[in-house]
């Protein structure tokens, strides 16, 4: 299923409030990497297991800049070296509430807690095995990844500041392509949004 007009992104986007996932493609940084993406605000253990068992990725939490910087979330990057372009934020973990802090449980509370509307820096500790980006403020049309289309999703149905990502693997690793996840993506009801679809939606 892929999404096109408007009818189709609010269907999305109910699909979204429910707490869904949905197939992110088209980031154009990212040469036809899919991601499953989320509401943050509506994270459980159970996303976050499906996530590291069928997406097999870096599971992340985006975003927007305004909550990073309230939540004092910095950028990664030093400045010193290389730098990679992707805009990773210091890694988080709630301050209470988790015990090994990678459980799927333990990540979906810290996300949660991130999450929460009256959440500050306090409520967090650093490092830990959350891992924020750090949409751009320019949106979409400063940066076509799923990052930020992700975000303007959130935005768009009132769902909050922040998206759960994953990047999708195949079994022996490789990446996968919209392809390979047409009959993935019918059974689990797991609709296939196209960035560009959002850039003209």
């Amino acid at each position: 299923m892929t999404a096109s007009g408007d009818s189709a992104l609010d269907a999305i986007g109910q699909h979204l409030a429910d707490g869904g996932l949905i197939i992110l493609a088209g980031d154009a940084l990212r040469h036809g990497d899919l991601d499953f993406a989320m509401a943050a605000s509506r994270v459980t253990p159970q996303a976050i297991n499906f996530m590291a068992r069928h997406g097999r990725g870096l599971i992340c939490l985006g975003l927007t800049q305004p909550r990073a910087w309230k939540l004092g979330i910095t950028p990664q990057n030093s400045g010193e070296g290389g730098d990679s372009g992707r805009p990773f934020g210091v890694s988080i973990e709630a301050r209470h509430g988790v015990e090994t802090g990678i459980s799927a449980h333990d990540r979906a509370h810290t996300i949660a807690v991130a999450m929460a509307p009256d959440a500050r820096a306090a409520d967090l500790v650093k490092p830990g095995h959350v891992f924020p980006l750090i949409a751009d403020p320019g949106g979409l049309a400063a940066r076509r990844s799923t990052l930020e289309a992700g975000i303007a999703l959130c935005d768009r149905f009132d769902l909050g500041e922040g998206v759960v990502l994953c990047a999708i693997m195949r079994d022996d690793g490789t990446m996968a392509r919209c392809a390979d996840m047409a009959g993935f993506a019918a059974e689990h009801g797991t609709p296939i949004v196209d960035i560009g679809d959002l850039l003209v939606g």
